[in-house]
């Protein structure tokens, strides 16, 4: 299975997937640390988080998979949502929130 089946793989099997910088528990760059904590403050019950670091092929492939230069990328459903400043603004404007419900990713009340 190459890379870029990999990750197919990850997002379309997971409801939510944050390709970071880090883990959740220890993020090591602020924006990667900024996605953990809207995904937090939007109660999400499960992610999936892939620590970039650990392996520079889903570093590099990821970047190709999304078209996308930068880490963190969130991914909803197989979706590619954007990185930390697209989170914030959707979080800001309940969009994020939304779409989270809609995974059935978010714990009710």
């Amino acid at each position: 299975m190459d890379i870029q089946d990999v990750i197919r793989d990850q997002v379309t099997n997971n409801a939510v997937v944050l390709y970071m910088k880090g883990s959740p528990q220890f993020p090591q760059c602020g924006f990667s640390s900024t996605a953990v904590q809207i995904l937090k403050n939007c109660g999400v019950r499960e992610v999936v988080a892939v620590n970039v670091l650990a392996d520079s092929d889903i570093r590099q492939g990821i970047k190709e998979y999304s078209n996308w230069p930068t880490i963190p990328q969130l991914y909803i459903k197989g979706e590619f949502v954007g990185g930390s400043d697209i989170m914030r603004e959707m979080y800001e404007n309940g969009e994020l929130l939304q779409m989270l419900k809609d995974a059935g990713a978010v714990q009710e009340g």
